[in-house]
C-alpha cells in the first residue's frame, strides 16, 4: 500500500472510526455478531438486514485484522451514502476510506454482480430484454460518483458483442467523440449500438449537450451502416429512454 493516508486509515481504529456516524459506540465482538447477522438472513432472508448491516457482514472477511466491519461499514455509507454508491465508487476513492486491500475485495464483489447481470443479457436480442438491461445498466452506473459515457455493441440479431466505457469525466461531464464510437464498431464489426450514460446528480432529465450529442452519434452511424437504437440515461434506480421519450 503505496499511500500513507490509506495505510494509516486502516491501520488505525480511530480514523475509521471518527469517519464513521456511530463514533463513539463499541460495536460487540466481530465472531458472535456475524453469527447474530447470519442467523437473522437464515431465518428471514437477505432483506431482514439494513444496508449497513449487510455491508458489515461482507466485511467481516476482507477485513479481519483491521477495524471492527460495523466501523469500517459506517465509514464507507458515511463517505458515498448508499450501497450502491458504495459499489459504485472507484478502487482509489474506496481505498481512502478502508485501505486497499478492502477496496479491491469490494470491486470483486461488484464486478461478480455484473457477471451475472451481464450474463443475463448477452445471447439475447436486447430490444426485447428491457427488464434484464435494466438491471445491468443500474448495476454499472446506477452508484458511480462521475459521468461515464458507454457503449453496448450490437451484431446483426441486436445481441450484446461488447460494453464499452468510451469516455470518463466529471460528476456532471464525460467526454464523447463520435469519430471513437464508430471506429470501434468497425472494429468489432458491430451491426448496431446503444449509448449509455449516467448523471451522478440523479437527474433523469437529459440535458440538451445530451441530446445534441446524441444527434451527432446519430449522424455518424447513419454515414456508415451503423445505426443507433437508443440512448439510455442512468440516473440512481432509474433509467430513462431517450427513444421513449422522443428525443432520438
Amino acid at each position: 500500500m503505496d499511500d500513507p493516508l490509506q495505510a494509516d486509515l486502516f491501520a488505525d481504529p480511530t480514523a475509521v472510526q471518527e469517519a464513521s456516524p456511530a463514533s463513539g459506540f463499541q460495536p460487540p465482538p466481530t465472531r458472535g455478531r456475524a453469527h447474530a447477522l447470519r442467523r437473522r438472513v437464515a431465518d428471514h432472508g437477505p432483506r431482514a438486514l439494513a444496508e449497513s448491516e449487510t455491508l458489515e457482514l461482507l466485511l467481516v472477511h476482507s477485513a479481519p485484522r483491521g477495524p471492527h466491519p460495523a466501523l469500517l461499514a459506517g465509514a464507507l455509507l458515511a463517505r458515498f451514502g448508499s450501497l450502491a454508491q458504495v459499489f459504485g465508487a472507484t478502487l482509489p476513492e474506496l481505498a481512502l476510506v478502508v485501505g486497499e486491500p478492502v477496496a479491491v475485495e469490494l470491486k470483486l464483489l461488484h464486478d461478480l454482480v455484473l457477471r451475472v447481470l451481464e450474463f443475463r443479457v448477452r445471447k439475447r436480442c436486447l430490444l426485447s430484454s428491457w427488464a434484464a438491461v435494466n438491471a445491468y445498466l443500474k448495476a454499472s452506473l446506477g452508484g458511480r460518483t462521475r459521468e461515464a459515457f458507454r457503449v453496448l455493441y450490437l451484431d446483426k440479431a441486436n445481441q450484446l458483442i461488447a460494453d464499452e466505457l468510451m469516455g470518463e469525466g466529471t460528476v456532471d461531464h464525460a467526454p464523447v467523440y463520435p469519430r471513437e464510437v464508430m471506429r470501434r464498431a468497425l472494429e468489432l464489426a458491430a451491426s448496431a449500438c446503444c449509448l449509455v450514460h449516467n448523471h451522478p446528480s440523479g437527474s433523469a432529465s437529459p440535458s440538451s449537450a445530451d441530446i445534441e450529442m446524441t444527434r451527432r452519434v446519430v449522424e455518424a452511424g447513419r454515414a456508415l451502416g451503423v445505426a443507433i437504437h437508443d440512448h439510455f440515461l442512468v440516473a440512481g434506480d432509474e433509467v430513462v429512454s431517450f427513444k421513449a421519450l422522443g428525443l432520438m
